[in-house]
This record gives structure tokens, sequence and C-alpha cells, in this order.
């Protein structure tokens, strides 16, 4: 025992020692880069870091930041090599933790130089570790090319970095550039943390935006064709004004220039990841040519969201999230702040810059209210719990989320945010708003980009200097109560309320388009996913629940006939107000079976209806700010 607390002594100073050198030497560790194999899923690093003779442990990033979770893609690392003085090093990896790799320095060494490969994996669930590259795009995301040195924080450590792209190809990022000349572009010395924050875009069919802005604010298009960039007029000018409005909401930036990158491709999944000066954000290929997928939910709000994050999440962060590096665990207790405000300012801002029209954003309040109410595991588990999990829920498969819970805290929380908007407008009048929260805890002064970590009773402070309240308590009990009713209280204090219709609009019918299903939550309680008409995310209780139907079901055939998106809403149409049976032809498990469902009305998609008793709040709150 004495033994072994002597190792463990003697492995922590040299961990300090090796962190005290790095600060006052201030050592630069170069990374370079060859990505002109990304498009078949291969990138290859060559990696230099400072070091001295001795033991060495180096560490691959393992908590992402805005991921919330340790899915660095540890398992896409491949052909790992260490050297120093020109000789080859054996290393072994920790037996606990998978993310650290030990290597000993020779006495002559002076630095340690690494090589490897990332290999894209097409079958990950965690955002970083998908596809990330076609013929004609990449998406270059440095936490997948580092290892750094345990002991050390990630501001503390200098980097260059160079990398090589396809002959031809264009790029956008916030990293500043010194040179960039056939293919390679050096970058300048930063800090691991501004690297690791700041992802490259890049591809063979280009084009970038400026969109205003002080400072400035650029806008990087990449595509797997050129006529996908072909972005109308109106919608570039509806970015434009989000930039404005953004800056009238909050009156300050912390960003140094601000770089949305927006891969646009049919093979690249769906996502939207933050940085503090850029957004890494994905769409299909003709997202913004097509004007049934550029009206849906997800393209209207993805922006507004991510760039929203650069004030809340990057600027501002929750202290249990800023933790430094990328190997200490995250606490995600704040994420009802973090995820949950940024989803209600996205959803005003798209409002407030146009890029939701009135009767789009009123759709998106009626969707986030109707998909609250199927969320019935809102009985045994609160919002609070599924912020704390966080770091296990993102990469859940979405069969049982009904049941279970999801990232709640994203759609619920915003309804619980827009309660709190309208009780500050009520109780003062219309004088004071969430607005007047935003400037106060994201605003003024601004700042070259950085981060400043609060806590729940920041909050709280923050919320009473703009209205005197019980702010404690009106979180502490909506975080932590159980119901069966969706939060909607907000909603109604708006002046609307949730109702339905019988036939999608074209927001809901592009966000179904850009999600690849059809919607069915709401009447017979299902989600069906496009290709192979699999029956996913059952609502308990509803009339496919009750009937015993399976997840990952098969739908063949309807009343008979065989499925088709016509078939199946022309049955769902057919009757009236009585309760009738539908037969479904069900293939699972290699077993067909005929399931009978019980359903009385017609298709059922949300909408929003005025409570004319109650003042319109909803449209004051996403009334257009900036001049």
């Amino acid at each position: 025992m004495p033994d072994f607390r002597y190792a463990l002594r003697s492995v922590a100073l040299s961990i300090c020692a090796f962190a005290v050198s790095l600060a006052h030497a201030a050592p630069v560790a170069t990374v370079e880069v060859d990505a002109r194999d990304a498009p078949r899923g291969i990138q290859r690093v060559h990696l230099v870091l400072p070091a001295r003779a001795g033991s060495l442990t180096l560490l691959y990033p393992k908590w992402l930041p805005g991921e919330h979770a340790p899915n660095g893609p540890i398992g896409a690392l491949s052909g790992l090599k260490f050297s120093s003085g020109g000789k080859r090093l054996a290393w072994r990896r920790d037996d606990v933790n998978m993310y650290a790799f030990h290597v000993t320095i020779p006495a002559n060494g002076g630095s340690l130089e690494a090589s490897f490969e990332v290999l894209s994996e097409h079958d990950a669930k965690a955002p970083n570790a998908t596809r990330l590259a076609t013929d004609s795009v990449a998406i270059i995301l440095w936490n997948q090319l580092m290892l750094y040195p345990a002991g050390v924080q990630s501001d503390d450590l200098q980097v260059t970095a160079r990398l090589r792209l396809p002959d031809g190809w264009s790029f956008g990022t916030a990293l500043p550039q010194t040179t960039a000349s056939g293919g390679e572009i050096q970058f300048g010395q930063v800090s691991l943390t501004t690297l690791i924050d700041s992802p490259v875009l890049a591809g063979r069919y280009f084009r970038t935006e400026a969109l205003g802005g002080t400072p400035a604010v650029y806008l990087h298009l990449a595509a797997d064709s050129a006529a996908a960039l072909a972005m109308p007029a109106d919608t570039l000018a509806q970015y434009r004004k989000l930039v404005q409005e953004a800056g009238a909401l909050f009156g300050a930036t912390h960003y140094n220039e601000y770089h949305f990158l927006w891969s646009l491709s049919g093979q690249i999944d769906f996502e939207g990841i933050e940085h503090h000066q850029s957004s890494d954000n994905r769409s299909a290929e003709r997202t913004l040519i097509d004007n049934e997928l550029r009206r849906s939910a997800d393209a209207e709000m993805l922006l507004p969201h991510e760039y929203t994050h650069s004030w809340n999440g990057k600027y501002r962060r929750p202290a249990g999230l800023a933790t430094g590096n990328y190997d200490s665990p995250m606490r995600g207790e704040l994420l009802w702040v973090y995820e949950g405000l940024t989803e209600y300012i996205g959803m005003v801002l798209s409002a407030r810059s146009g890029l939701a029209p009135a009767a789009d954003a009123r759709d998106n309040w009626a969707d986030a209210a109707a998909w609250a109410q199927t969320r019935k595991g809102r009985e045994w588990r609160p919002l609070a719990d599924t912020a704390i999990s966080g770091p296990i829920i993102y990469d859940l498969a979405p069969e049982w989320q009904d049941r279970t819970r999801g990232v709640d805290y994203y759609v619920e929380s915003a309804l619980l945010w827009l309660e709190a908007d309208t009780l500050i407008r009520s109780k003062s009048g219309g004088a004071k708003s969430l607005d007047d929260f935003c400037k106060l805890f994201h605003g003024a002064p601004s700042t070259a980009p950085k981060v400043v970590p609060y806590d729940f009773n920041e909050v709280v402070k923050t919320l009473n200097s703009v209205l005197p309240y019980d702010w404690r308590g009106f979180w502490t009990e909506r975080l932590n109560r159980l119901r069966e009713e969706a939060p909607l209280e907000g909603l109604k204090a708006s002046g609307w309320k949730l109702s339905f219709d019988s036939e999608p609009t074209l927001e809901q019918k592009g966000t179904e388009a850009i999600q690849k299903k059809t919607n069915l939550q709401y009447s017979l309680g299902f989600d069906l996913r496009d290709e192979g008409a699999v029956i996913i995310n059952i609502v308990p209780g509803s009339p496919t629940d009750l009937a015993g139907i399976a997840p990952g079901s098969h739908l063949v055939a309807v009343d008979g006939r065989k499925y088709s998106k016509e078939v199946l809403q022309d049955a769902l149409n057919a009757g009236g107000k009585d309760v009738r049976t539908i037969k479904f032809l069900i293939e699972k498990d290699d077993t067909f079976n005929v399931v009978e469902l019980h359903y009385a009305g017609k298709a059922r998609y949300p909408r929003l209806e005025r409570e004319p008793s109650v003042p319109d709040l909803l449209s004051a709150i996403t009334a257009p700010r900036a001049p």
C-alpha cells in the first residue's frame, strides 16, 4: 500500500511539473492533417508535441463541448505510431481510461511525434463520428485529430495547424489563416481550446456570403452539387436580418468574427453543433432550393439556434460544463438553460428574422406543444433528470422515448421559458420581457471569445433583477414535478391554445421530408420511417400502442392494400367521429400478422388557435426588433 501511494504521488507530481512547464515555456504543438482522402473516409494526421524525457500520458478528446457527452470517436482512430529523436516508441493504452495512451520519452528526445489515421464510422450514433464527407463535401473536426498531454488545460497548450484539401476545393472556418495555396492551408497559432472549437468546412462546390454585423458574420455553404448553392435572394436577406436581430436582442457580441458552416448533402445526417465563433450545420442537399425543405422547422430554426449558442452556451456556460479540458466529466444539470433557453431564443429569432414567416412560427410552437403532450415519461421522470442524465441520452434510440423521455430539456424547457417570458410581460405591464434578461445575462460589454461560467443562483438573481418574483420556486417546481399534462401554461398566457387540423401545413410537410419520416404521432400514435416503412416512436396509450405493435415493425399493407403514403392517408381520413377499425399487415422478425387499430376521426396536425380573451403576447414576442 505505501508503494502504491508513492507511485500515485510521483505520477501526480510529474503531471503537475509538465503543466507548469507548459505554462512558463509556452510550448507550441503542430498538427498536420491530410484530408485529401476524406471523401472515402480517411484523414491522416502528423502531430508534434513538446515533451521532456520520462513517462507521458497522451489523451484523445473524450468529453466534447456542445455534445455534453463522452463520445469522442476513439474507435475511429487507426495506425497509431509514436516516435522521438527519430526512434519508434512503444505505447500502451490505459486499462481503465480507453482514451489514454502511455509512452516513455527517451533522454535525447526533445519532442514527441505521433501519426495516425481517423476513419469515418458510417453507422456510429455520435454526431462527430458519423459520415462527415462525400465526394464533394468534408467537415474537419479537430477534436478527432488531436492528442494532448494529461494534466494540461486546453487553454494552456498552443497549437499551429496545417490542412491539405483535395485539389480545387474551397473552405470556410473561424480559424485565423496565415497562408493558403494549392490546397494547403496554414493556420495561425491558437490554443487547443480554440482549435477544437473551430471546425473547417470544405467542398468542391462552395459559396461564401457576408452577412454584415460588427464584428463581421459570414455564411459558408458546401454542397454535393453546384445547383444546391442557389439560395434565393430573399432567404439570404433573412440570414442578414438574423444577424441584426441577434444584435438587437443581446446588445453585444463575444466573437472576433462569426462563421456559419453549412453542409448540404444527402449523405451526411442532419445535425447542428455550436462553437463560439462558428457553427457546424448539416442539412439535406436541396434544403435551400426546395421550398418545402426550406420551410421545415429544422431548416428555419437550425442556424438561429446554433448562432444563439455563441452567447448562451459558449460565452455564458454552466459551471458544470466549463471543465477546461476534454477528459473531465461534464455535469448537465443546467441544460434546461444551455439548450432550453437556446431553443426558445432560436424559435424567437427565426420569427423575428423572417426565416419562419408568422404562420410557420405559430406552427413551430404548435408542433412543440403537441410533441410535449406525447412525452408520457413525464409521469415518472422529472425534466431535471433528463438534464442530469444528458450524457447518456443523446445516443439513445428513439423507439421508446415517449415512455422514457429523451433530450426533453430542449423543447419542454422552451415552453417553460415562454411561460417565464409571458409572466414577466404580464406582471410588468409590458415594460419588461425576457429580452431584458438576455441583455443582462449575455450582453454588454462586447468581448473577444471567453467563457463566463454561471450557476442556478445567478440565473435566479438575474431574473429577479428584471422582475422581482419567486423565480427559484418557479424553476424548482417545474423542473422537478411529476404530472401527465404538458407544460402549456405559457402558450395559453401568450394568447394561444393548441388545436389540430386534418391537413399538414407546408412547414409540417417540409419537416417530414427533411426528417425522412411520416408523423402520425397525434392520430394513430407513431412515426413511420420512410425507408422500409418502419414504425418507430410509439406514443403510450395511442391506438398503435393499444394494438400491441412493437417499434421496428414494418408496415406492409393497410386495409388489404399494399402500403404507400397515399393508401395510409386515405385510410386515416376515410372515417368520421365514430370509432372504426383500420387493419395493418405487419412484418416483424420474419413473421406476418394482421393487427387491428381502433380509431375515431381523421389525420391530426398541430395548429395554434387564438384565445380572444387573452392578449396576444406571442405576436409581440416574435415581432422584429432591429431597424
